[in-house]
């Protein structure tokens, strides 16, 4: 090839630029010849260094982005902003985008899941950094049905093949207990109503490890029972200024929404409190109730093991119960047996810890109907025809049956 500054041709170095069809050619300008052809298009990472590229390896040979993938780009990009995420979680977060959006099974989706697309590609990759963030909070920021968000998210994760890990629920405290808008002063929340976020963070602890350890978490929804948690936790740091407040003023107050299953929460919590304050000494003069028992959250959770182990059966509480039952039948003037031993209810055993929904169940399995008692067979019952029938198979039996009844 010639040398860059003449035409190889006629070897002028009249050499110039002209554009056809919005392309650059270098052409010389004495005998027409062509010279360089679609090498004045650039990449971004080239043009830091003045170097020429061909066009197929060049930005312009790139598709332009479809308004859905502009769009959820734009949507993943705005809520890492919001949620103040790093770069590194935003780069993933359209990585995981744009890989579903290829995929067949969202090409023919509703519109609506293509928008809550990118809040589940943001909320997997918070989950996969152990970034505290709940699908609660991905739903209020999108207005989005928390129904329909998680159907999308199972989608995802089942095309991508993600693995998603669940969330502790020490962040997931941590996490829920920042939304509240009781730790600084404002003209929307009363002075008894403050309180320090330290404390109310590690009080609100405390209550979810135990319900953690008497079945109240597993297969819940953990959103009710942190927030009835927390509440209980907010009572107990300041009782005499705060056993007035109901927990709908409560969720009010703070600025967080009142999930409907929290009051269910908040009674099984104070069941369980009622049952470990029996088992305090200095607790036994009083005559303890759902609300006064807050007063005492903090001596209970301090005590939570020893209580625990007295005030509930671990193992075989049922067994236990029914033969302290029949026992008891043989002499009425018997004392009860929880009496020998020490229950400490009187003529009752402590109920076995079990999940709620063994202890109350929703529906009882009912008994099957008890059959009538088949006859004794003795031998001389009738045997109609068509059974004797059913036993001749070959046809010497069929001919000698009816010899025999020819006969009789």
């Amino acid at each position: 090839m010639a040398a860059r500054g003449r035409c190889p041709g006629c070897g002028s170095a009249a050499l110039v630029e002209d554009a056809l069809y919005a392309q650059q050619q270098l052409v010389c300008a004495a005998c027409g010849c062509v010279l360089a052809e679609g090498l004045l298009t650039t990449t971004y990472s080239e043009e830091e260094h003045l170097r020429e590229v061909a066009y197929s390896q060049s930005t312009g040979q790139k598709e332009q982005l479809s308004r859905c993938l502009q769009r959820g780009i734009r949507r993943v990009q705005d809520l890492c902003k919001v949620l103040q995420l790093p770069a590194v979680f935003e780069e993933t977060a359209m990585s995981y985008f744009q890989r579903a959006l290829q995929l067949p099974a969202f090409h023919l989706v509703s519109l609506e899941k293509k928008e809550l697309l990118g809040g589940c590609c943001v909320f997997v990759t918070c989950r996969q950094h152990n970034w505290p963030l709940t699908m609660g909070t991905v739903c209020s920021l999108l207005y989005a049905k928390q129904e329909l968000f998680a159907g999308v998210f199972l989608s995802l994760q089942k095309e991508l093949g993600l693995s998603v890990p669940a969330l502790s629920l020490a962040d997931l405290v941590k996490t829920h207990l920042s939304s509240f808008r009781l730790f600084q002063p404002s003209a929307g929340v009363p002075a008894p109503f403050l309180e320090d976020k330290e404390k109310l963070v590690a009080r609100t602890m405390g209550i979810v490890e135990l319900a953690s350890e008497t079945w109240l978490v597993t297969g819940r929804h953990p959103v009710p029972v942190v927030t009835a948690a927390a509440f209980l936790a907010w009572q107990s740091l300041q009782p005499r200024a705060r056993l007035s407040c109901p927990l709908a003023r409560f969720c009010r107050v703070a600025g967080v929404d009142l999930p409907p299953p929290a009051h269910l929460r908040l009674k099984e919590l104070l069941e369980i409190l009622l049952g470990m304050a029996s088992q305090l000494a200095w607790l036994r003069g009083f005559h303890l109730d759902k609300k006064t028992v807050v007063k005492h959250v903090g001596d209970l959770l301090q005590h939570r093991l020893f209580l625990l182990k007295n005030a509930f059966c671990q193992e075989g509480g049922e067994e236990q119960q029914h033969g302290q039952d029949s026992t008891g039948q043989g002499s009425a003037s018997s004392p009860p047996m929880a009496q020998d031993k020490g229950c400490p209810l009187a003529g009752k055993c402590p109920r076995p810890l079990l999940p709620p929904c063994l202890i109350h169940p929703r529906k009882r399995l009912r008994s099957a109907a008890p059959s009538a008692p088949d006859p004794a067979v003795t031998g001389d019952e009738p045997i109609s025809d068509s059974e004797i029938e059913q036993y001749l198979r070959s046809p010497e039996e069929i001919r000698a049956f009816r010899k025999a009844k020819a006969w009789s």
